[in-house]
């Protein structure tokens, strides 16, 4: 499951990082490839040159090379990972991770990742007690990152207790256990629209909205992680997709979008309408710049075509069609009839009336209504672990299909 996989193996100062050694050769043993980030002080325990000779890969510790000048860009090693695996993580770091403290190579590159995180603590027992500790980890995962627990044994210290970090063997298992298991959408073929799209007033001025594609774009690197092939088709958003899996279509107009999905949807398992599409279009686009020599511009508009009834109409028996609300008043009864009018297979609503959710949030608050009219609601969370309901609720949809 490791075969090329592009690991960053995070190695932080404790006496546990001798086992970096170990986890790296495993981990080039199934095929990955390795590259590894070292604090400051991991140098203290392990040296560089073992690692780099293990993982033939050079060894990143600072933000650039003081020799030549050559920036380690935590950007790009957070877009080139497939997982990132902190193996020792010390209470130090952890505390760093936890609150956006970003002092080293190591937290920035972490701050910036894309992939699955995992984490394997390795202090002594009463640091691992300890509860700002234990909150810290908390904070980890509810981040969405994966703790790998540490071990009961014999500590640094002479003290016997929980802290030991987990043996190499069981690092690789778990992360092994992860692209196995997650694999639940493999080979389906899933249709998402996201971000706004723009209506031409004149060359430069157009009728548009607030999204920022956030939710569609997570979306889409959730289920693609998961074994799906997406055809992601895009409104200007300032994201990118990074998975492999991701087949991006940009568009502009509404217009551009429904002929992008009419395209496309017939081949897809699945078509998820997280878009934010225009509901009018200016009937008669200036094709020159509209001069300011009037008090007053009128404009007189048509309405869009609806990208997702259109589909709805088109959708086949074996095909399942996601629909997303977003609503300020009336919600759940406005939803409903959505569901029913465009003929989604569930809804995901969204309310502007939640604080800290909608556009251009990191975070969003949703409620999922299905067909049978049951609602599911959820706490606010990062969009990230939102698609993760989202994807399972899509999981659930394609098992009561057969």
């Amino acid at each position: 499951m490791l075969a090329d996989k592009n690991i960053i193996l995070g190695v932080t100062g404790g006496i546990a990082a001798y086992k970096a050694a170990n986890l790296t050769r495993l981990f080039i043993k199934k095929g990955a490839n390795v590259k590894i980030i070292m604090t400051p002080l991991a140098k203290e325990f392990i040296t560089p040159l073992t690692l780099a000779t293990l993982s033939k890969n050079p060894i990143l510790v600072d933000f650039f090379n003081p020799e030549n000048g050559d920036w380690n860009s935590h950007v790009d090693l957070g877009c080139w990972a497939d997982v990132m695996v902190i193996a020792p993580a010390t209470a130090n770091t952890m505390g760093k991770m936890a609150h956006g403290i970003a002092d080293n190579l190591l937290l920035t590159t972490y701050l910036s990742a894309r992939c699955p995180v995992f984490f394997a603590p390795a202090m002594d027992l009463d640091m691992f007690q300890h509860p700002a500790t234990i909150q810290n980890m908390e904070i980890l995962k509810s981040f969405g990152n994966y703790l790998i627990e540490p071990e009961v044994g014999e500590l640094a210290s002479g003290l016997v207790g929980k802290g030991r970090m987990a043996e190499p063997e069981t690092i690789v298992e778990a992360i092994e256990k992860y692209f196995s298991s997650n694999q639940d959408f493999n080979g389906k073929q899933i249709l998402i629209t996201t971000g706004p799209t723009q209506e031409m007033i004149d060359p430069v001025r157009f009728i548009g909205n607030y999204s920022s594609g956030k939710m569609g774009y997570a979306l889409a690197e959730e289920l693609a992680e998961r074994g799906a092939l997406i055809t992601l088709i895009s409104g200007l958003v300032a994201i990118r997709p990074k998975h492999k899996n991701i087949q991006l279509i940009p568009v502009k107009s509404a217009q551009q979008m429904l002929e992008a999905c009419q395209l496309n949807f017939e081949h897809q398992d699945a078509g998820i309408m997280v878009a934010a599409v225009a509901d009018y279009t200016p009937i008669a686009p200036s094709s020159q710049k509209i001069k300011k020599n009037r008090e007053v511009l009128s404009l007189e508009l048509k309405q869009t075509a609806d990208i997702s009834a259109t589909l709805g109409k088109q959708k086949k028996s074996n095909q399942l069609l996601i629909g997303f609300a977003l609503e300020t008043a009336n919600e759940i009864e406005n939803a409903k009839e959505k569901l029913e009018k465009k003929n989604f297979d569930f809804i995901v609503l969204n309310s502007l009336n939640d604080a800290g959710a909608g556009f251009q949030s990191d975070d969003n608050k949703i409620t999922i209504i299905t067909r049978k009219q049951e609602i599911k609601t959820f706490d606010l969370k990062s969009k990230k672990l939102v698609a993760k309901d989202i994807a399972d609720e899509l999981l659930l949809a394609f098992k009561n299909l057969k």
